[in-house]
């Protein structure tokens, strides 16, 4: 469009004009000849060519006007339109031949609800060239700035990006050096000790609960040194890797830089009293870390062929009759003692399975059905008797278990691998969620970082072994490893549970049930809580606070596993993810019991006992009070505690006790938040 906008009238009807085409006949020639019939005739084919002709010359005309960018609009007689609040109406002058011209200088035009707006392109590009002009010019500013600043003083904090701010547009400028920088962070390999830039990599190789390998990983931690720990009980398929490296019979921890043995902790402690440890560090500072370096455990790609980089899992020998009979079986819902039960099957349609498909007796499918009922392949909809052939004997696949939804160890499908033995599980997982309290908890183990946990290869292992457990025969389990292992079980599943349900709502006992008794494994074909676990195997199946209603019923069979005992030191064994529980704690099957003492006289240390001699008052945790059963009564708890203070308090406490005068005990707010 140009400079001048020109407006064209458009075309109207003959009987709505006042004026006549050059070319249209006189109008009293017209009424002359009205009488004569072949000049009418003749007058009214004379009349259509010269209307033709006009009209096709009014399309020429405008068609013109439109190639040269004129915007044609309504006669002046007809609805003109408005333009839009903001911009200024067309000053139109009339032309010629009805042709309206807009006065130069005129660049905003009305706009009404039809569709005959008038824009000016023409301003609006020029109003859009102009912002551009003005952005550019202060970028250009800016960046010639940026080069003439002085370079920041030492120590200060230098980011080597500049932000530019400008009224609805935020422009970053990186310079190259920061972008080169971050990208070899990103590469893994850009790493800072003692102020200096490292590029190489430092690893060694450990094991749970190894203190030589604690004090390695203290003392890279203290000095700020990234490192990467590759755990032989969390990776056992590495040991191959360690062992060709350094040998067959060396032993954890293995210090590598780069891709060079430095050795053990008996080497870093003469290499650091020395110096020469950071002067070997710096050797490979400005050297990537090459592909012979021990490489870094990625999440889920570092196990070989194998289940976890062991022995392949070999299928159990009866998955190929159970297989059969799951897709054979008439499973459905029935009504029995007043109750619907879902997805269960009858003893006798299992052994008519069995028949039919081995061409067995019914005493050999009798004894089928025993088997797998033993291997928790199937069990009683009641849980109450083993397999029994008959119509009134119901059961149902272990996967088929309404409650499957609330078991966390059994995701997606069934474990139909041979069943390990319980301990053998039960000590895998215990060495990797002690690797986990290593790397990822705080140096009390009060705290723990759930995020960086559930993001672990480390928890996406103890995850997949937890499967191994929905068949595993915990009853044959000897007595004097049952204590251990369900204490480990708990705190396990309690980290488990924060990271797959989350911090748990409320800030009581009752609000958190759910948290305690909905989140389960399923285990020996058994389902347990925390809850479970807690009161009904390690307290003795005792009712839990504010409960009527014992966890084991009479004829359930986990009263097999239940302490025939209570031991009080448990409750301060067990953590229930808040900040007033016990810390954190894994427990071997040799040395359970003083590990147990030793974690009651860490917590009643750590703020579990205060006493105000002044006014004869004992403040106990509030969960003696809870448990106050297990405890026995005041002077009894007191008198018990006392085996378990340091001699400052353990002689105040003697003291109140013998001295004959009454004694007070309060006890403390419970902290129910989160110990992350």
């Amino acid at each position: 469009m140009g400079e001048e906008t020109l407006v064209q009238a458009m075309p109207l009807a003959p009987h709505h004009h006042n004026h006549l085409h050059p070319n249209a006949p006189d109008p009293a020639v017209v009424k002359h000849r009205h009488d004569d019939p072949a000049a009418h005739a003749l007058r009214t084919r004379t009349g259509i060519a010269a209307a033709a002709d006009a009209g096709e010359e009014e399309d020429v005309y405008y068609a013109r006007k439109m190639l040269q960018g004129v915007v044609l609009r309504p006669p002046s007689h007809l609805p003109q339109p408005e333009a839009p609040p903001g911009l200024t109406r067309a000053v139109s002058t009339p032309a010629p031949n009805g042709h309206v011209e807009v006065e130069e200088g005129q660049r905003h035009v009305e706009r009404s609800n039809s569709a005959a707006a008038v824009v000016d392109v023409a301003s609006i590009g020029r109003f859009f060239r102009d912002r551009r002009d003005v952005l550019s010019s202060a970028i250009n500013r800016r960046i010639s700035s940026l080069k003439e600043t002085p370079a920041p003083a030492p120590g200060d904090a230098c980011y080597g990006v500049q932000e530019i701010h400008l009224p609805n547009v935020k422009v970053t400028v990186r310079l190259k050096e920061a972008i080169a920088a971050d990208a070899e962070e990103d590469d893994g390999y850009g790493h800072s000790f003692s102020g200096s830039h490292i590029k190489g990599r430092v690893s060694f190789f450990s094991r749970s609960g190894c203190r030589d390998c604690a004090a390695v990983r203290a003392f890279f931690r203290q000095s700020g040194l990234p490192y990467v720990e590759i755990n032989l009980d969390v990776f056992p398929e590495r040991e191959a890797d360690l062992a060709s490296r350094a040998g067959a019979a060396a032993r954890v921890p293995q210090i590598f830089l780069n891709e060079k043995l430095l050795g053990g902790l008996v080497v870093l402690n003469s290499l650091r009293n020395s110096g020469e440890f950071e002067r070997r560090v710096r050797e490979v500072a400005g050297r990537r870390c090459p592909e012979a370096a021990p490489r870094v455990p990625v999440y889920g790609f570092d196990a070989d062929a194998g289940k976890e980089g062991e022995e392949e899992e070999m299928e159990d020998a009866m998955v190929g009759i159970v297989r059969v009979l799951r897709h054979r079986l008439p499973i459905q819902d029935r009504f029995v003692r007043v109750k619907l039960v879902k997805n269960c099957f009858s003893g006798a349609d299992m052994v008519d399975g069995i028949v039919n498909h081995l061409e067995c007796s019914r005493n050999k499918a009798v004894e089928i059905g025993k088997e797998l009922a033993r291997k928790h392949f199937i069990h009683h909809v009641f849980r109450e008797n083993g397999f029994e052939d008959g119509t009134q004997s119901l059961y149902r696949f272990l996967e088929h278990d309404p409650a499957v939804p609330r078991y966390y160890n059994f995701r997606g499908s069934t474990n139909d691998g041979e069943p390990k033995p319980a301990a053998a599980v039960g000590q895998r997982m215990t060495k990797i969620m002690v690797a986990i309290l290593e790397a990822y908890a705080s140096e009390d183990r009060r705290r723990l970082d759930y995020a960086r946990v559930a993001a672990s290869e480390e928890f996406r292992r103890y995850a997949s072994l937890a499967r191994d457990l929905q068949r595993a025969d915990v009853f044959a389990l000897p007595a004097g490893e049952r204590l251990s292992f369900f204490l480990n079980l708990h705190n396990a599943m309690a980290i488990h549970a924060v990271i797959r349900t989350g911090q748990p709502a409320g800030g009581g006992a009752v609000d958190r049930r759910s948290f305690f008794t909905d989140f389960q494994y399923v285990v020996g074909g058994y389902p347990y809580s925390l809850t479970t676990i807690k009161n009904g195997i390690l307290r003795g199946n005792r009712r839990q606070p504010y409960t009527i209603v014992k966890p084991f019923g009479a004829s359930d069979k986990r009263l097999e596993l239940a302490e025939t005992k209570v031991n009080p030191l448990v409750h301060f064994a067990l953590c229930n993810a808040t900040r007033s529980s016990p810390s954190v704690r894994f427990y071997s099957t040799q040395g359970v019991e003083p590990e147990l003492r030793h974690a009651a006289r860490e917590f009643l240390l750590d703020g579990g006992v205060e006493i105000d001699l002044e006014t004869r008052t004992v403040h106990l945790t509030r969960i003696i009070k809870w448990y106050s059963a297990d405890f026995g009564q005041d002077r009894d708890i007191l008198r018990w505690i006392l085996n378990y203070l340091d001699p400052t308090k353990a002689g105040l406490l003697t003291h109140l006790l013998n001295d004959g005068g009454p004694i007070s005990i309060a006890y403390q707010d419970y902290d129910w938040s989160l110990n992350a």
